[in-house]
């Protein structure tokens, strides 16, 4: 049974990652900031509820602690939770306003992994997906036929391009590892008032690909839901 801990996973796509992974045989830890968000969500799905705020040293340590007493193992974590902070004309801007966003998007993945590490090294095939985001790549933010070239998102934008760097670096140092960045698109959720085209189930197809690929495949690679893409 692969046991499979998402973070932010009580809405959106965290939520509809856990539905799907389910439906394919993974035991899903519903990882969420808001208890009781956290354990209706995953009631509806038949996820165990773990609560983690990704931006507390100790909120994080305690569920790592909690699923090491009660699973002893993950095979796959799935950094999903993410904020979108301000958007539009960078004129005011503060460092609180980048600093809150890469708070979540950025360091609260450095303080997942480095928690859930001993717990995955414990896997047969251990996975690591980040949940990035083409809003992070020059390529796609300067191509005016994609939306990523509509958008003024200076910390979020900034946020998933860090990311992104951050899985290849990763992926280079943890050979035993496979890790990788998924990009979801444009898809309908409330961190873009629900304005993507995309579903959320299709806006899950690279996550669930990538954690249910199986063992063989790359690391330190970034995909979409056609397939792997560059990132520039």
């Amino acid at each position: 049974m692969t046991i499979t801990f998402i973070t932010g996973a009580n809405k959106g796509l965290g939520y509809e990652t856990a539905r799907r992974l389910i439906a394919h045989g993974h035991t899903v830890l519903l990882g969420a900031r808001d208890a009781k968000a956290g354990t209706a969500a995953a009631a509806e799905l038949g996820a165990r509820f773990v609560q983690i705020d990704v931006t507390d040293d100790e909120s994080v340590a305690a569920a790592a602690t909690d699923v090491e007493k009660h699973e002893g193992a993950v095979d796959v974590l799935i950094n999903n939770a993410g904020i979108h902070g301000a958007h539009g004309d960078p004129s005011g801007l503060t460092g609180a306003d980048i600093l809150s966003v890469l708070d979540v998007n950025v360091v609260g993945v450095v303080r997942t992994t480095t928690a859930f590490l001993p717990l995955l090294r414990r896997s047969a095939d251990p996975v690591i997906v980040n949940v990035s985001s083409a809003m992070g790549s020059l390529a796609a933010t300067h191509d005016p036929s994609r939306p990523e070239s509509k958008a003024i998102a200076p910390a979020y934008t900034a946020s998933k391009a860090a990311l992104t760097m951050l899985t290849t670096q990763y992926a280079k140092s943890l050979t035993d590892i496979r890790i990788n960045a998924a990009d979801p698109g444009y898809t309908a959720t409330d961190l873009n008032g629900n304005t993507g085209p995309q579903t959320v189930t299709e806006g899950t197809d690279a996550v669930v690909g990538l954690a249910t690929e199986g063992p063989g495949h790359g690391s330190g690679r970034f995909v979409d839901r056609t397939g792997e893409i560059a990132w520039s």
